[in-house]
């Protein structure tokens, strides 16, 4: 079985266009077979989306980690054009998207090929935003917590958006033994919203 996590460009192209308003922007982005939720902007990211829009603003350096067709990073550039945005995938399909929805919405980020955080250089981002690919199992989810640690500067933060069905309890479980703390900082229509913070200890 093929899912959006995974190499599927063999997978016959269907492109369409969808509208995404938020805040005081209209995104107009190009979606595809193989790609999550190509149909509309997931309501898990529009909830983490309103959710950092509230807790804000992010720091200088973020990174999108499985950005998908890029909704993400590129509305939060929009919000945050101060911040360098890289976006990172593993779904060439879906890379590719991000690239040319950048361009389309007339933003400039970093594109970046990666599994899980294989393609992504440095420990100096001050945030890392993901809405996790659940299919992709347990192990792939937990990797991407713990690997967080490394890659975030002192006092980044790590914001993730999980369902309550899909392990959020034993994602701020998870979170709290890397990070040791995490806040859930919103819930809604079975959406959590967990935010942590990378302090170093002197």
């Amino acid at each position: 079985m093929n899912h959006y996590f995974t190499d599927n460009r063999h997978l016959a192209q269907n492109r369409k266009e969808i509208t995404f308003r938020f805040s005081c922007f209209t995104c107009h982005f190009l979606t595809d077979n193989g790609v999550f939720c190509k149909d509309h902007v997931d309501a898990g990211s529009q909830l983490l989306l309103e959710t950092i829009e509230r807790h804000g603003p992010l720091g200088e350096r973020v990174l999108d980690l499985g950005c998908g067709y890029g909704t993400i990073g590129i509305v939060l550039k929009k919000l945050y054009p101060n911040s360098a945005m890289t976006m990172a995938e593993i779904n060439p399909r879906s890379l590719e998207l991000a690239q040319e929805n950048a361009q389309r919405n007339e933003v400039e980020v970093r594109c970046v090929h990666s599994d899980v955080y294989s393609g992504v250089e440095g420990n100096t981002f001050t945030d890392i935003i993901t809405n996790p690919p659940i299919r992709a199992g347990k192990n792939v989810i937990y990797n991407i917590f713990e690997e967080a640690w490394n890659h975030l500067a002192d006092q980044g933060t790590l914001w993730v958006v999980i369902r309550k069905q899909q392990g959020a309890r034993s994602a701020v479980t998870k979170i709290k033994e890397v990070f040791g703390n995490c806040d859930i900082i919103h819930k809604e229509k079975g959406y959590f919203i967990l935010k942590a913070k990378k302090a170093l200890t002197i």
